[in-house]
C-alpha cells in the first residue's frame, strides 16, 4: 500500500481528487481501488447513482478524472483507469460500501446461526459499529458484524422472487 505524505493512501488521495467531479455529475464514489505497481498500475473507480449508472456516465467521468489525475500527478508512471458501476451483486467489504447499501436488498452469510440460519437476506435498514439490521422475513433481524463472513448486494430484477412480484 502506497502512503502519501499528508494524504493517506494512494486510493484515498485519488478519491479526494475524483469525488468532487463525480458529485458534479450527480454520482457517488462507492470505492477506489489501486492495483499493481512497477511498470503499470490499474486505478478502478466505482460510482453509483440512485437511478443507475450508464456507459456514457462512465466514459464522461473517465475522461475528466483521467485529465485531473494527470494534472495532480499522484501516479508515478503509466496507469490504466477504469470507471464503472459497482455491479448488481457487489460484495460489501468496506464501511463505506455497507453504508452505501442501506435501503438495498442484501444477502449475508454468518459463521454461526442467527435466528437458526447462517444465510440471511433482506433490506439493509441500519449499519452500526457492532451490528447491522435487516428488514427480513419472517421478522427484522439484527446481526453482529463480527459474525458476518460475507455480504453482497442481492440482484433484485423485476419478476424475480426477491422483488416481491410473482412470475
Amino acid at each position: 500500500m502506497v502512503v502519501l505524505k499528508g494524504r493517506g493512501t494512494l486510493a484515498e488521495a485519488i478519491e479526494a481528487v475524483v469525488t468532487p467531479v463525480a458529485r458534479a455529475h450527480g454520482l457517488t464514489v462507492v470505492d477506489v481501488d489501486v492495483r499493481g505497481g512497477g511498470r503499470r498500475q490499474v486505478v478502478r473507480v466505482f460510482v453509483d447513482r440512485s437511478d443507475g449508472v450508464g456507459i456514457d456516465d462512465c466514459q464522461r467521468l473517465s475522461r475528466e478524472i483521467g485529465d485531473l489525475l494527470d494534472v495532480e500527478d499522484l501516479l508515478s508512471g503509466p496507469y490504466d483507469l477504469e470507471v464503472s458501476s459497482p455491479g448488481l451483486d457487489r460484495e460489501l467489504r468496506t464501511e463505506r460500501e455497507w453504508r452505501w447499501a442501506i435501503g438495498r436488498r442484501v444477502r449475508m452469510w454468518t459463521r454461526e446461526p442467527v435466528d437458526g440460519r447462517r444465510e440471511l437476506a433482506g433490506c439493509l435498514v441500519e449499519v452500526g459499529e457492532t451490528d447491522v439490521s435487516l428488514a427480513a422475513d419472517p421478522a427484522p433481524t439484527r446481526v453482529s458484524r463480527g459474525l458476518v463472513t460475507k455480504a453482497r448486494l442481492e440482484v433484485d430484477l423485476p419478476g424475480s422472487a426477491s422483488s416481491g412480484r410473482s412470475r
